[in-house]
């Protein structure tokens, strides 16, 4: 075994340093700066994006692109098409019917929709942890129950009473 293969530096640590400190600082103005998004609004797009710019980032970081530049222009233009995309759903509904899935009724007026818990694979306790969650433990309860786009549960109350609303973390149930 090679030990100086396995444990070596294969670029200048200073290197290393200023591209994962140009990385970090760039990554940090675009996600606290330019793109601030509430954490409960995450989409399938937005875990695609961040998939994308880790990887994007990590060639930039590790040198597999010539230049940092390389990895910027790179991860802008991800960050283009993403922004690019939530401006056409923001001002197209057709746009919006074509590239967000419409939230999907698991209950109405008291009756489960099974077929549709399959076709999500939400196992019926699931459901019924979802519910209590906003404070009903009757399925009779309910009017409507939807999965909305970003995977979160939204519940109507047969009576139109209030539905109780799970904090999105720890921090908001202190």
């Amino acid at each position: 075994m090679d030990w100086s293969e396995l444990f070596g530096l294969s670029l200048n640590p200073w290197e290393l340093i200023v591209r994962g400190s140009a990385l970090y600082w760039f990554l940090f103005l675009i996600f606290r700066v330019l793109m601030p998004r509430n954490i409960g609004s995450v989409t399938v797009a937005d875990v695609l994006l961040l998939v994308l710019v880790a990887d994007a980032s990590q060639n930039a970081m590790t040198g597999d692109y010539r230049t940092v530049s390389d990895g910027f222009v790179l991860i802008g233009t991800l960050l283009g098409w993403n922004s690019l995309l939530d401006a056409l759903t923001f001002y197209s509904p057709t746009m919006r019917r074509l590239l967000e899935p419409p939230p999907l009724l698991l209950i109405r007026r008291g009756e489960v929709l099974h077929r549709n818990l399959r076709r999500e694979f939400i196992a019926f306790e699931e459901l019924k942890a979802q519910l209590r969650e906003h404070g009903i433990d009757d399925i009779g309860q309910v009017k409507a129950a939807y999965m909305e786009s970003n995977g979160e549960f939204s519940v109507v109350r047969m009576d139109g009473g209030e539905v109780d609303t799970p904090p999105k973390s720890a921090k908001d149930r202190i």
